[in-house]
């Protein structure tokens, strides 16, 4: 036997993010709860669930490498769930009805004032936080080009945009800045390769 879906509540609905309560049938036939925070509503939720549909991404994470500085961008960002600044890769929802690429597009010029130029391999889906909530996005890797601007940032965004090399990156592992796990393994990857 295995875990096996069957019902899901909804505890609280909001704009951003909700709150559902799963039952489902533990692999022993016992049933069990567990409470997912989620993006999705809940008929699409229940929908991913019962197998209806495939999991669809909610937003997008750009893995931009700067031409012609060949310097990865990083974001620092004001998080309210943290209360302090944290290093990011440029990311962003998808918005309904739209397209992955397009909101890469946007919002790497949103975050950055960048605009972008290739992908570098294909995007692959990642789930960020499994114990918490399915939320999936598309990890993308991709080449860009412009001038650093804060001008596209909307009113509620506190973000400063970096191009950063190697010895800029190394210095900022070294000081254990707060940063996403996203960027922190982006930072790795880009010194791997240099």
């Amino acid at each position: 036997m295995k875990n096996t879906f069957k019902t899901i509540r909804t505890l609280s609905r909001n704009r951003f993010l909700s709150l559902y309560e799963i039952e489902y049938t533990n692999k022993k036939g016992k049933t069990k709860h567990w409470m997912v925070a989620s993006r999705k509503t809940e008929d699409d939720l229940r929908a991913y669930y019962q197998r209806v549909r495939p999991l669809k991404s909610d937003a997008v994470v750009i893995y931009a490498v700067h031409e012609p500085s060949d310097k990865l961008v990083l974001i620092r960002q004001h998080r309210m769930p943290v209360n302090d600044y944290v290093y990011e890769l440029p990311a962003g929802l998808i918005d309904p009805g739209e397209e992955a690429m397009t909101s890469v597009k946007r919002e790497l010029k949103e975050e950055t004032g960048l605009s972008l130029l290739d992908l570098t391999q294909e995007p692959v889906q990642l789930i960020s936080t499994p114990g918490l909530s399915e939320e999936a996005f598309e990890m993308v890797y991709c080449t860009c080009t412009g001038d650093l601007s804060k001008e596209f940032l909307e009113v509620d965004e506190d973000i400063e945009a970096f191009l950063m090399g190697p010895e800029d990156l190394r210095a900022l592992l070294a000081s254990r800045p707060k940063m996403d796990i996203k960027a922190y393994h982006g930072c790795n990857h880009y010194l791997s390769t240099r």
